[in-house]
C-alpha cells in the first residue's frame, strides 16, 4: 500500500493545495499524509531506503530503551513556501549536526547528513499540500526523531533504532504580533546538571520541565527561566528557548554555557545582528546583570522571538523594556524565511522548485 502511495505522489501535490484554513493555524498538531522511517539494526546498520508510513501510530516493544531509559532525541525546523514559489527548508543542516552531536552523547548511531537531508526533503515533498502558502504566515514544521527500540532489559545501547521524519502545518505563534510575557525564575528546580545532557535535544530534558512549567503557569507565568545548577548565579536558558538580550551598550548578548542547547534560531539571530552592526557577545551572564539589560527575549523555532515583559525571582521583579532591536531582528528572520530578502548566509535549501 505504501509503495502504491509513493508512485501516485511521484509528481507531488502543489504547496497549500489541501485548502486548510491557513490563517487559523496555531502551533498544534494537524495530521498530515505520511511520515518517513529508517530503521537501524545490528550489524546491518540503517536501511538504505526510507519507508513511507501513513499510520501516525507505531508498534514497538514494551521493553524498548526509549520507554525505560529515555534514549531519544528530536529536532525541529520549518519549511516555507517562499515568495518565488519554491519550497525551502530553513537551516536544517544545523539540525542534522545537532542531532548527531546528541546521538554521540546518548550512545546512538549517527544519522548520515545525506540520509537526513534526503529523508526530510522527501517528507516535505510528500506532504506538500499541507505547506501553508506564501503570505499566510505559516510553515510546515518538520520534526526529525531518533530513538532506541527493540526488547532489552538492562541499561545499554538499544538493539534497534528508528529515525523518523514527522511534519505538521503551523501558523504564527502570536496572531496579533509578538506578545510580551512574564517569566519566573526556577530556584526550586534545575534544568540540567553540569556535564549532563542539557546541551543536547534529548527527550528527558523536556520531561523534567513539565511540572515546573505547569506550576509556573498556574501562578500566571507562561515561561520559566533557569539558572545554572551549581551556583544559581548565571543564566542558563528558558524552559524550551535560549535567553537573548540587548545590553545597555547595544550589544546582542546570549549566555555562554555548557548546559544550554545550541539554538539554531540563536545562530541565525547572531548572524543577522552582526550584519546590523551589532556587537555579538556570547559570554556568561550573571543574574545580577539582568536588571541592566535593555531588551530580553526567549528565542526558538516555534516563534523565533518571545519578548519578556518581566522576570520574577522571589520578591524581586525585574521589569524589561519593550523590544526594539530584537523586533528588527525578528522581522529580518521572518523576511529571510519566506524569501522576501536574499539569503546570503546559505540557511535555505530548495526542496521543491
Amino acid at each position: 500500500m505504501q509503495r502504491v502511495i509513493a508512485r501516485r505522489l511521484g509528481t507531488y501535490a502543489k504547496p497549500g493545495s489541501k485548502g486548510l484554513e491557513w490563517g487559523k493555524l496555531g502551533f498544534s498538531y494537524v495530521p498530515t499524509k505520511c511520515w518517513l522511517k529508517h530503521q537501524h539494526t545490528k550489524p546491518q546498520g540503517w536501511t538504505t531506503k526510507p519507508e513511507i508510513v501513513t499510520d501516525p501510530n507505531i508498534s514497538i516493544s514494551i521493553f524498548s530503551n526509549v520507554l525505560h531509559y529515555g534514549q531519544a532525541l528530536f529536532e525541529g525546523f520549518k519549511a516555507f513556501h517562499c515568495k518565488d514559489g519554491k519550497v525551502r527548508a530553513f537551516a536544517s543542516d544545523y539540525n542534522s549536526d545537532r542531532l548527531n552531536k546528541g546521538a554521540d552523547r546518548m550512545g546512538m548511531p549517527q544519522v548520515p547528513r545525506q540520509m537526513f537531508r534526503d529523508a526530510v526533503d522527501e517528507a516535505i515533498r510528500l506532504n506538500a499540500e499541507y505547506i501553508p502558502p506564501y503570505g499566510s504566515n505559516g510553515a510546515l514544521y518538520v520534526r526529525p526523531l531518533l530513538f532506541g527500540c527493540g526488547a532489552q532489559l538492562g541499561l545499554g545501547p538499544a538493539p534497534e533504532y528508528i529515525f523518523g521524519v514527522l511534519s505538521t502545518p503551523v501558523g504564527s505563534y502570536y496572531k496579533t504580533g509578538l506578545k510580551a510575557v512574564d517569566a519566573l525564575v526556577m530556584d526550586k528546580f534545575d534544568r540540567a546538571a553540569p556535564l549532563g545532557v542539557g546541551n543536547v535535544k534529548c527527550a528527558g530534558n523536556y520531561g523534567a520541565d513539565v511540572k515546573p512549567s505547569a506550576d509556573a503557569s498556574a501562578k500566571g507565568f507562561p515561561i520559566s527561566l533557569y539558572l545554572d545548577a551549581k551556583e544559581h548565579r548565571y543564566i542558563d536558558e528558558f524552559s524550551t528557548s535560549n535567553f537573548v538580550a540587548i545590553s545597555k551598550d547595544g550589544a546582542y548578548v546570549t549566555p555562554k554555557t555548557n548546559t544550554a542547547l545550541d539554538s539554531v534560531t540563536n545562530r541565525v539571530l547572531q548572524a543577522l545582528a552582526k550584519d546590523m552592526g551589532l556587537k555579538v557577545e556570547v559570554r556568561p551572564v550573571e543574574w545580577s546583570e539582568v536588571p541592566t539589560l535593555r531588551e530580553i527575549a526567549a528565542c526558538g523555532t516555534a516563534v523565533v522571538i518571545t519578548p519578556i515583559k518581566s522576570i520574577t525571582r522571589g520578591n524581586q521583579v525585574v521589569k524589561c523594556g519593550e523590544i526594539n532591536i530584537l523586533q528588527q531582528l525578528y522581522n529580518k528572520v521572518r523576511a529571510l524565511q519566506v524569501g522576501d530578502i536574499p539569503d546570503k548566509y546559505g540557511f535555505h535549501r530548495v526542496v521543491m522548485e
